[in-house]
């Protein structure tokens, strides 16, 4: 049986020779040597990874200024990490959730649409709350913000309290039904054995998506129904009054419920 050795090598990545990326930091990156190895049925060969770079934010030098999202794109200002409970007991960075929110400080022009353009629904200023893997990291003039399209902006929260959550284009806002505490025979049920419910009531709604022209379409799904949702769709979110809540699309949403 053929056999392939790998002998120990080290590569060095470098952004020097990424002239298009004038502004942008220079990262380098070293991989550890590998070991040899025995057994693989092809040849392996040394191979160039030259121009490689892996970030996990993109650093804009700060010779730049501004940032001028462009078409339906918008630049938000993402809020600070909470580094302390409100006990005072400090979170280490593994304990430390992910904001899913910000400040809009730049938007683009907007989006053509038919034979006709339309304007950016959120203004700079505007407080909002976005999908969680949604958009392109930027380190920029000390912060971090974030560079996304519109349609992935959840909703508008003008408060501290996500059950006041404005949704946004074809978004269902939704209070989750509370677990079933014990099963149909009476049994007491724990934290890891009760069932994620995929029942509960909206909320409130965006003012639907839109059509060629650029007309809102209604959604099918109205405030104070129950419904039935896609276990896994959308975003999740604890209120301030101990109950969880689901931001999902329509199309999310599988049966009104009576």
């Amino acid at each position: 049986m053929a056999t392939a050795q790998l002998t120990a090598f080290s590569i060095s990545v470098s952004a020097r020779n990424l002239s298009s990326f004038e502004g942008l930091r220079a990262s380098n990156v070293k991989f550890a040597s590998f070991k040899p190895l025995v057994g693989v049925g092809l040849p392996l060969s040394r191979r160039s990874f030259q121009g490689l770079i892996v970030k996990a934010a993109t650093v804009v030098a700060p010779k730049y200024t501004s940032i001028t999202p462009l078409g339906d794109r918008v630049l938000v200002k993402i809020k600070t990490v909470e580094e302390k409970t409100e006990s005072g007991i400090l979170l280490p960075s593994s304990a430390q959730s992910k904001p899913q929110g910000g400040e809009v400080v730049a938007v683009g022009e907007g989006k053509t649409i038919g034979k006709g353009k339309l304007d950016i629904s959120v203004k700079t200023g505007t407080q909002v709350v976005y999908s969680k893997y949604a958009g392109t990291e930027v380190e920029f003039d000390g912060s971090s913000h974030l560079i996304l399209k519109e349609d992935d902006i959840v909703g508008i929260l003008e408060t501290d309290d996500i059950k006041d959550l404005k949704p946004l284009n074809d978004r269902v806002f939704i209070k989750v039904a509370e677990a079933e505490e014990k099963t149909a025979g009476g049994l007491l049920l724990t934290e890891a054995t009760k069932e994620k419910p995929s029942i509960g009531t909206v909320i409130a709604i965006g003012p639907g998506p839109l059509d060629e022209e650029g007309n809102r379409k209604a959604l099918s799904v109205s405030p104070g129904n129950t419904v039935l949702y896609s276990k896994y769709a959308g975003n999740d979110f604890k209120g301030s009054d101990g109950a969880n809540y689901i931001a999902l699309r329509a199309s999310d949403v599988m049966a009104v419920l009576s």
